[in-house]
């Protein structure tokens, strides 16, 4: 399978102040890798470049096959690269069905808006029931499944996801899991920001571990470290 994502030595950050340096990953068709590191150090911000929502300073982005450096967010996401921020960035007064119908706007992803959103639905349950429901009563784990549906009616060809599960309950996040799981046993190729590297590591072949806004170490899923090796790598030897 060839290249569907290749970031190679994109240098981005916020008006003076420089986040990523140089970084480089990739990600073959077919493929899912997990992305991790101390928090503040540039996961988001990578995934805001790779999305069209900052722009790189240096680098080059592409998108199977396409150059998409500096590119619209509007056209990066008409051509099936979508994000499923973190944080709750729904609109609060419309409702469940609402928000999952505006998501499909654009005209590719009208195309299979029935069928995505009978897949949400089977992914998400809660959504089905809540359907008339404003975005804003939702709980945090329900918020957050709206979001990941908000972003597969886009009908995704990529799929990035910024920590899923950030404050969930033990409960939701084992729900939200197996969902994400779904997903990506679809066919869906996944991009996962995470701080639970057992959970990337279930999800994943690759993980790719950041640090001042560099990666400093590539992981294969089959040959991962152990807990405590992990432990190692984000705290050092203070973590034995």
């Amino acid at each position: 399978m060839g290249r569907l994502l290749d970031v190679s030595r994109v240098t981005a950050g916020y008006g003076s102040i420089t986040v990523l340096r140089d970084i480089s990953i990739g990600l073959d068709a077919g493929e899912c890798v997990g992305l991790f590191g101390p928090n503040g150090h540039g996961k988001t911000t990578l995934l805001q470049t790779i999305s069209g929502l900052l722009k790189p300073t240096g680098g080059t982005i592409s998108f199977d096959g396409a150059d998409i450096t500096g590119a619209r967010p509007r056209d990066i996401v008409n051509a099936g690269l979508v994000q499923s921020p973190q944080g709750n960035t729904l609109f609060g007064e419309m409702h469940v069905l609402e928000t999952l119908e505006l998501a499909s706007i654009s005209k590719r992803a009208r195309h299979g808006k029935a069928q995505n959103l009978r897949r949400v639905f089977e992914l998400f349950p809660r959504l089905d029931e809540r359907r008339t429901q404003k975005a804003k009563t939702l709980s945090g784990g329900e918020r957050q499944m709206l979001s990941i549906g908000c972003a597969l009616m886009c009908a995704p060809r990529l799929l990035m996801l910024d920590e899923p599960t950030l404050g969930l309950s033990p409960r939701l996040k084992k729900e939200l899991a197996a969902a994400v799981g779904n997903i990506a046993k679809s066919g869906v190729p996944l991009v996962i920001v995470e701080q639970d590297v057992e959970f990337l590591l279930s999800l994943t072949q690759r993980l790719y571990m950041i640090e001042h806004g560099e990666v400093v170490r590539e992981i294969d899923g089959d040959n991962a470290p152990d807990h405590d090796a992990i432990m190692q790598l984000y705290f050092g030897e203070a973590a034995h």
